[in-house]
Formats: structure tokens, sequence, C-alpha cells
């Protein structure tokens, strides 16, 4: 299956507007495209394949991201960077962590189980990433989107701490993978 041949999901300003640092900006913004999610481009072994395009872009003085979300249940997820490079930021549901992995063309980042995930485009190029989920696995963003968004933001000043939150742990970097995981159990809860 072509990825031409599947309408993508596209996620526009709007449906960030809980999730994002400069709210100021928010308010005089047009309610413009952000990213293109490509959904169920192949689907084996209860794995479903996509890929999501995010244009560089600013929102304010934050870098364009997704929205963000957790897993219910106890399932994990598997990326890989195709053209670009993105910043990754994981949060743990009890907030016990928190860490962000640089990754460019080639690398994968996998997704534990019981973290929050947001990719961030923080360069001039545009960020191109598959990712690898079970079928049966299905987000909230409502948790995000509550808090304001992730416990950090990443801006053009750098990390900054969401204020929403009365717990932020350290933020701490871990390198993306150079080899696809041979053992992809963590991916099925």
């Amino acid at each position: 299956m072509e990825i031409k041949k599947i309408k993508p999901q596209i996620r526009y300003l709007d449906e960030l507007k809980k999730v994002i640092y400069d709210k100021e900006w928010y308010k005089k913004s047009k309610n413009i495209p952000l990213y293109y999610i490509f959904r169920g481009i192949k689907e084996e072994d209860s794995v479903r394949y996509d890929i999501t395009v995010i244009p560089p872009n600013l929102l304010g003085k934050e870098f364009v991201k997704t929205k963000g979300h957790y897993h219910i249940g106890n399932f994990g997820e598997l990326y890989k960077v195709l053209a670009g490079e993105g910043i990754f930021l994981m949060q743990k549901k009890d907030l016990s962590d928190a860490y962000f992995v640089k990754a460019k063309r080639g690398d994968y980042v996998k997704i534990p189980p019981n973290y929050g995930h947001t990719i961030i485009n923080h360069s001039k190029k545009t960020l191109k990433i598959a990712n690898w989920v079970s079928k049966d696995c299905q987000s909230d963003y409502l948790s995000i989107e509550k808090m304001g968004g992730f416990c950090y933001y990443y801006t053009i000043n750098g990390w900054v701490k969401n204020k929403n939150y009365k717990k932020i742990p350290k933020l701490r970097q871990k390198k993306p993978s150079k080899e696809m995981p041979k053992n992809l159990k963590f991916l099925h809860g």
C-alpha cells in the first residue's frame, strides 16, 4: 500500500490549543495544519505501521510538536526517523521520570509502556517518522490536555518547565538506538 493512496489525518493548531506553551501567540493565530498522520499503512501480527510527517514550524516560542498522549494499558511503541531530525519527549504516568531522545534519520526510539510521549520538530527540515504500535492500543490525550501539555516544553530558549505540574522530575537525555529491537513484545501490552 502506497502512502499516497492513504488519506492522512491532519492535526490542526486548534487541536493542540490546550497543550501549547505560548498561549498569547495562539490567541492571534489561524487554525493552520501542523502535521499529517498516515495510519494503517501496513498491519501484521496485530501491529500497525503508520507514518507521521511534521513540517518545520514555530508555535510562537515553542517548536512544533505532536499533541502527545499516553497509551491506555501497558502498550509500548517504536519509532524510526525516516527523514529530518526530532526530539522525542517521554514522561512516566506517575511523573517519577522524564527524558528526551534526539534522533535523526535511521535512528530508532522505543517508547516504554506507561510513558506518555510527544515528538518535536526543532529543525528547519520536515520530520518524517514511522511507528509500530499494537492495533489494540488506544491513546489517552485528555490527561496531557488537563495539564496544559507535558511537564516540559521545548522552546527557542531551550527546555521550559510546565508550571501546571506540582512535581516535575529532572529531565535527562537518552541516546537513540541504531538498530531495530529484536524483541517487540513491549508493543503488545
